[in-house]
């Protein structure tokens, strides 16, 4: 039987309404908090697995994962291809490979992430992979909401797309209705 992302989504209270800021400054009604999908460990070995089957052609040497949100899907898709997994964090505001984690030289590469909105986050810990050496062949996610079917330079998977509605501070309706906001995302906090 074939996995039913939106479904589990919803299932879990992942798909939020409301007036949200975004980890890339944008805002938008809708908030996909997959914490809440991955605190089910049944659920983040299935997307794991599904995200593994999709990327498994490029294979890869390693994942690396941004932090925060890429953690559990990317170490959930390296142990479904029996890979090791990395993440990148911030570090005084930019993207930096820490806690004695290694890239080796030349290594096949895939990101992980859990939403792709803009694609900011990725490409930074791509920067990060290439300054280390490596050489990303692909990228994967949980959900693509960039409006894109690829934002990116290399093959792209994702599990489930939504075309869900995002503007910039300055045209949102939300704001221009006193609505409070919400900033779950981990830039913003």
């Amino acid at each position: 039987m074939p996995l039913d992302v939106l479904a589990l989504l919803n299932k879990t209270g992942a798909l939020l309404q409301g007036h949200f800021r975004l980890s890339s400054g944008l805002h938008s009604p809708n908030y996909v908090q997959c914490a809440v999908l991955l605190q089910h460990p049944r659920n983040a070995k299935a997307l794991g697995e599904a995200l593994a089957k999709l990327i498994r052609s490029t294979r890869p040497q390693r994942i690396v994962a941004p932090a925060m949100g890429g953690l559990i899907i990317g170490y959930t898709v390296a142990e479904a291809l029996d890979v090791p997994m990395v993440f990148t964090e911030r570090k005084d505001g930019e993207m930096a490979l820490r806690r004695g984690f290694k890239i080796n030289q030349g290594e096949r590469i895939v990101i992980i992430e859990d939403v792709v909105t803009t694609g900011k986050s990725t490409r930074e810990t791509a920067a990060v992979v290439a300054t280390h050496g490596g050489l990303v062949f692909g990228y994967g996610s949980i959900l693509n909401r960039s409006g894109k079917q690829n934002p990116f330079d290399h093959p792209y998977e994702s599990l489930l797309t939504l075309a869900l509605e995002t503007w910039e501070e300055a045209s949102c309706p939300l704001c221009a209705k006193g609505m409070a906001i919400d900033s779950p995302g981990s830039r913003f906090r």
